[in-house]
């Protein structure tokens, strides 16, 4: 099996979600008809800045993350009030090496339609989505709308108010990753 992962981060969680989520896929075992054992997957990450450099048609599965800014996927308005915020006296922040280059949204108005396997993740603060919102959800939405099949529901890892991933969000990305694999390689129905 051979998976993308492309993300958009700003502070670095969401890249490190995006890592995490690789390491689970490559450490998955997937069964091969063709030499009746397991293998593992083979998996790339980068930014949606350099995403259009890969032919997606080549990927099993392509797994597309960002972090969520006003209540859904970021905007070139958003994601420069982060860059702003980084840069305030005192801030602690520190911006990810892509943070001002083309975010997810961007990325994907400029795809057309491909019939694929994606599963589609973002990065939150820990509050009901109801109030924070998901750039997953309407990640999906746009995958959906370019032809591509889900193989699991959006998927939201967590962060504090300071902007840290939450305790366990790493692992529970990587097992996360794990079950990308099992979904995307059972036989189909």
């Amino acid at each position: 099996m051979k998976a993308l992962i492309i993300y958009e981060s700003m502070y670095g969680n969401t890249r490190k979600i995006a890592e995490a989520i690789a390491k689970g896929i490559g450490s998955a075992d997937v069964g091969s008809a063709e030499t009746s054992g397991a293998s593992t997957a083979v998996v790339e990450v980068v930014p949606a800045s350099h995403a259009s450099e890969f032919d997606l048609a080549t990927y099993d599965l392509v797994v597309v993350g960002g972090p969520t800014h006003i209540h859904g996927l970021s905007r070139q308005r958003t994601r420069q009030g982060a860059i702003d915020a980084a840069g305030q006296p005192g801030a602690t922040l520190q911006l990810d090496s892509a943070a001002s280059g083309t975010g997810i949204r961007e990325w994907l108005s400029t795809l057309d339609a491909v019939d694929s396997c994606a599963a589609a993740f973002d990065t939150r603060l820990d509050r009901s989505p109801l109030i924070t919102g998901r750039a997953s959800k309407t990640i999906a939405k746009l995958l959906q709308k370019l032809g591509w099949t889900l193989i699991v529901g959006p998927e939201s890892f967590l962060v504090d108010a300071s902007t840290t991933l939450k305790q366990g969000e790493v692992v529970r990305a990587e097992e996360w990753g794990r079950t990308l694999v099992a979904v995307n390689t059972s036989p189909k129905t």
